[in-house]
């Protein structure tokens, strides 16, 4: 197994909708789904037990309690191979390229709700540095509700590196920045093959990141807060992309 599947993680996934998207999207065999005795046949449960077939363990309540690493894990477990990166290059050739850089997060709740917003709203890709930011944990797979088994993600050394890879495959690249001089609902090329970068929790985008964007944009706020939580942002940020690229 590549050393980059080790590094991204992905291996525990915890909760229905995201042990059931594991299942459903067939690209990582589970090794063990571990579903509690007590947990009622819901719709979502009884597929869960008709896909997990023969890797399927109905175990006691408080053996899934002690494998859990998240703390809303609805009874139910698995266990997968670890998710295999991207290559940054791949990505940026594929057509219409849409992709989500994500520097230095690292709240695992955070990334979890931002790959969940990339995944819907389109994106064909997420960037992440090697270094300054959380892997693909428990708690990130159950926040991203499935988005981790459809969403390519690529590890880089440092994403204004990356940017820089980026322009030259001929990719814009668009910071969000609370300091930028347009308006996110002004973007004009958000039909172009496109990297959406988005800062760090509190300090946003690092300077030199900031530096090599081709254009910064902000979302305006109208009441006395300055700036919305990151994976808020990324919300409005993803789905106006894709609005814009599906008008």
């Amino acid at each position: 197994m590549s050393k980059g599947a080790f590094e991204l993680g992905g291996e525990q996934v915890e909760g229905r909708r995201a042990v059931l998207e594991l299942l459903r999207a067939g690209s990582r065999r589970a090794r063990a789904v571990y579903l509690s005795s007590a947990v009622g046949r819901d719709e979502a449960v009884q597929e869960i037990v008709e896909r997990a077939a023969g890797a399927l363990r109905v175990v006691p309540p408080e053996r899934v309690e002690q494998l859990a690493r998240t703390e809303v894990h609805q009874g139910v477990v698995a266990m997968a191979p670890p998710l295999r990166t991207a290559d940054l290059d791949a990505l940026l050739a594929v057509a219409g390229a849409f992709l989500v850089a994500v520097d230095g997060v690292t709240d695992p709740r955070n990334l979890g709700a931002i790959m969940r917003s990339a995944e819907t709203a389109g994106a064909t890709g997420i960037v992440l540095p090697r270094h300054r930011s959380v892997r693909i944990t428990p708690v990130v797979a159950k926040a991203a509700a499935g988005a981790i088994e459809y969403l390519p993600v690529a590890l880089v050394g440092g994403i204004p590196a990356a940017i820089e890879r980026a322009a030259r495959a001929g990719c814009w690249t668009v910071g969000l920045d609370e300091s930028g001089d347009r308006s996110l609902f002004e973007l004009d090329l958000a039909d172009q093959p496109i990297v959406l970068v988005l800062g760090s929790e509190g300090k946003g985008l690092a300077r030199l990141t900031r530096e090599r964007c081709d254009v910064l944009v902000r979302i305006p706020v109208r009441g006395h807060l300055a700036s919305l939580n990151v994976s808020a942002a990324a919300t409005l940020a993803c789905h106006e992309v894709a609005r814009r690229r599906h008008r």
